[in-house]
């Protein structure tokens, strides 16, 4: 099964900051939406709660060891796996390719299992209390960059897979 991150990524590997993403980059909204539309989206029970609902035109797998969670209403379709191994057996029986899509803890569980990544490269030094885990480069290739330097935000589209 190809398992993919995908994540936007400071200079500094901030990710996050106080619950929400320290930047906007409309470009980078619509790639993640190109990139994963039809998929299948593995995420934290904090970053589901931080988009608020399941994303239109691909199935949700939601990590967490609430047993008592999803909360109510409003979650329809939503999957919940207590940990990786779970939800990469759920994912396995699901159509469209799978994506690691946040936090923190989520991408350094999946990293081990991940065949690639999609991150932006955002150049920023933003503070922020979320970073995406370091990884061994020398590990990965990277088989494409698409540069946006000259952005209000510069920023660029890599990706990479593991050697």
């Amino acid at each position: 099964m190809s398992l993919t991150l995908v994540a936007a990524v400071a200079d500094n590997g901030v990710i996050g900051a106080d619950g929400d993403i320290p930047w906007r980059i409309s470009e980078d909204f619509a790639h993640f939406k190109a990139l994963t539309m039809g998929g299948v989206l593995i995420m934290g029970r904090a970053t589901f709660e931080s988009i608020g609902r399941p994303l239109p035109g691909r199935t949700t797998i939601v990590l967490t060891r609430d047993p008592s969670w999803p909360p109510g209403e409003g979650f329809a379709g939503v999957l919940v796996a207590p940990g990786m191994d779970q939800a990469l057996d759920l994912a396995a029986d699901l159509p469209g390719e799978v994506f690691v899509v946040g936090g923190s803890s989520v991408y350094a569980a999946a990293l081990p299992h991940a065949t690639h990544q999609v991150l932006t490269e955002v150049h920023l030094a933003p503070v922020g209390d979320t970073r995406y885990p370091a990884f061994d480069r020398s590990a990965w290739t990277e088989v494409r960059r698409e540069p946006h330097l000259d952005a209000d935000i510069p920023y660029e589209f890599v990706w990479w897979e593991r050697a």
